[in-house]
């Protein structure tokens, strides 16, 4: 089985990403996985700490010569604002004068639940861990989660399909969606030029108002084979997966597949994918079963079904206002304003990316756990002979 964690705090030194459970023998393209780091980086709408980092991952174990030899891959991002803030979220005791207090927690984080929970006497320690700058080590862990199942021809990327009012009106090919990851500017990550556009317009909107503004971003997983994930039990569905790992992406308040908000107001008759086969095997395609189109995003019955698997994140606007909402001093009781912190203004194509990592665990653990294998080669030799398998079927 493939596990990751992550440590590290917002402005601590460093961020780690732990991967465990990956075959010997991957090669690893660093340059691939600094990319991931740049991408999720980018977006128009993003704030101020994304000019301070330049996210890099620095291989501590798990990978000689170019290859993963089997062990833990441990990776580390280092924190270029914490130079700013040694002083203030010092190892040691340090002079307690110098600390940043959230003095009052801020609707819609963490601040207040993890305060109490934890029983600090204010928000920062709980700011710090539950910032989205840790999905900085999600990224980094999903980069060779995607290297992996790369080798097994899946590959996986995100485009966003909704910011504020503004939504994306058509369905947009794998080829345009593959294409956004290889831009040199991402503005805020659409495949159509006019709704990105018209999507730009509502940021500038939340800009001039020191509002927030979100939307929906979708995660497809391209050349995934038939028989991933199971029905026999309940936390073995993938679908179930897919929703807890997406759900899981700070900012991100529901979780859809495929058509499912849509399908939920609709007929079963225009909702389900019909079957059909086609004598010969198609180009790509490990089988013959076709769909005229995918509505179950990829997943039926918590398995896979050969077609695209398609994972949809509604995002709530970012919480930290230019404007705070009205808030209560921890110390005092007394009523304020919640406390304000630098942050963004819309982070969908960001999210996006984090969630694309995500995906890629989640479909890289159990691509190896049905098809085994200590070593790429003997992981690939028995997914071929399972490829070979539903082919004939």
């Amino acid at each position: 089985m493939i596990r990751f964690s992550t440590a590290g705090e917002s402005h601590g030194e460093a961020l780690i990403a732990l991967v465990s459970g990956l075959p010997a023998g991957v090669p690893v393209d660093l340059e691939f996985v600094n990319h991931e780091l740049w991408r999720r980086q980018q977006g128009y709408g993003r704030g101020g700490r994304m000019k301070i980092e330049t996210d890099q991952a620095h291989v501590l174990s798990g990978v000689r010569h170019g290859h993963t030899i089997g062990s833990p891959v441990a990776i580390e991002i280092v924190n270029r604002d914490w130079k700013n803030w040694q002083e203030k979220l010092p190892i040691e005791t340090g002079d307690p004068a110098k600390h940043r207090a959230v003095a009052s927690p801020r609707p819609g984080h963490a601040d207040l639940a993890g305060a109490l929970k934890y029983n600090f006497p204010d928000a920062r320690y709980v700011l710090e861990r539950s910032s989205a700058r840790e999905t900085t080590a999600r990224v980094a862990a999903g980069a060779f989660a995607k290297i992996l199942v790369r080798q097994l021809g899946i590959e996986i990327a995100s485009h966003v399909v909704r910011v504020g009012r503004v939504s994306l009106e058509r369905d947009a090919a794998w080829e345009e969606i593959a294409a956004l990851a290889q831009k040199e500017e991402v503005l805020l990550s659409c495949v159509d030029a006019d709704t990105e556009a018209r999507m730009k317009e509502e940021v500038d909107a939340a800009t001039r108002a020191d509002d927030t503004v979100n939307g929906v971003f979708e995660v497809v997983a391209h050349g995934v084979p038939a028989g991933l994930g199971s029905y026999a039990h309940w936390d073995e569905r993938l679908d179930g997966q897919l929703a807890w790992a997406v759900m899981s992406v700070q900012a991100v308040k529901a979780v859809e597949i495929g058509r499912g908000v849509e399908a939920a107001t609709n007929f079963g008759s225009r909702v389900h994918d019909p079957i059909h086969y086609a004598p010969e095997s198609l180009p790509g395609r490990p089988t013959r079963f076709t769909r005229p189109h995918n509505h179950a995003g990829g997943v039926e019955g918590g398995v896979s079904n050969g077609e695209e698997i398609v994972v949809r994140g509604h995002l709530k606007p970012i919480a930290t206002l230019r404007q705070p909402l009205e808030s209560v001093r921890f110390d005092t009781r007394e009523a304020t304003s919640a406390s304000y912190e630098r942050s963004d203004i819309c982070v969908a194509p960001a999210a996006g990316v984090a969630a694309e990592a995500m995906v890629a665990l989640v479909l890289a653990s159990l691509a190896h756990e049905k098809f085994g294998g200590d070593s790429l080669t003997e992981l690939k030799r028995n997914f071929d002979g399972y490829i070979e398998q539903i082919r004939r079927y």
